[in-house]
């Protein structure tokens, strides 16, 4: 099993606490997921009622990792404060960075990211930084002190899955030792199972089961794919190959004339 800054994770689901029907759908669905890390938004805590206290209790009784994020900063300087913050509200290091750099998109402002990764990780934090599939940039996160990688697979919310195939791949096989999340834009099921059949260590998804008709049927059905694709890569599953290939051996085989 993977380690994630030491940590064993009991599932490789990474699955969102936000945009849910009610906090108990939410608390329902996550307990049907089975998964091993809950992300949380420190804009769910609120200082001035009781309402973000009862959330993280909620959240607490998981009994999981929690990986708040700096979910809608803009800046450097924003998301470093956000992270700070974090760390006190949760009590955890963890920290997964967002630095948005386009506002329809949400795609990561990679230059403010490697910035604010390099300051978090000198202030002890352990950054899981949301960024492309660019070799360059994931370089230099590693550089910065980062341990992890979470490249996104489509635009955050978008349920497109997995757009960049050849991108992924390559990333995974330039950094084959690093854990590596598949971070946003999983849509279904079968995305998360691909993600995982790739060889990448976890997905990170909420949108896909907060929204779907029924949240926790959803969830249960990522729990299911994450496990199965993990399974698949574990199995070291046949090439593909241009020509059909028989599954009937003709060795034996009796010829009429």
């Amino acid at each position: 099993m993977t380690l994630f800054y030491g940590t064993e994770l009991t599932s490789p689901l990474m699955l969102g606490t936000a945009l849910y029907p009610s906090p108990a759908i939410m608390a329902e669905a996550f307990k049907a997921s089975g998964a091993g890390v809950a992300t949380v938004s420190l804009r769910r805590e609120s200082g001035a009622d009781r309402a973000g206290q009862d959330f993280w209790s909620l959240v607490s009784d998981f009994g999981v990792p929690v990986l708040p994020n700096t979910a809608g900063c803009h800046t450097v300087k924003e998301a470093v404060t956000t992270a700070q913050m974090a760390r006190e509200v949760f009590g955890t290091p963890w920290i997964k960075l967002e630095v948005i750099g386009h506002t329809d998109t949400l795609q990561p402002d990679v230059f403010g990211l490697v910035e604010a990764a390099k300051i978090l990780t000198e202030d002890g934090f352990e950054v899981f930084p949301y960024t492309t599939e660019d070799l360059i940039v994931a370089e230099r996160l590693l550089n910065a002190g980062c341990k992890v990688l979470m490249p996104w697979g489509a635009p955050i919310g978008s349920g497109l899955g997995l757009n960049n195939l050849h991108g992924l791949r390559t990333m995974r096989a330039q950094f084959p030792d690093v854990p590596m999340v598949i971070d946003a834009g999983i849509g279904l099921p079968s995305h998360a199972a691909q993600a995982m059949e790739m060889g990448f260590d976890a997905v990170l998804l909420n949108t896909a089961v907060a929204k779907a008709g029924d949240p926790v049927a959803m969830a249960r059905a990522f729990g299911l794919a994450v496990e199965a694709g993990k399974a698949a890569y574990d199995a070291d599953p046949m090439e593909p190959r241009d020509m059909a290939s028989p599954s009937t051996p003709l060795i034996g085989k009796a010829f009429l004339e």
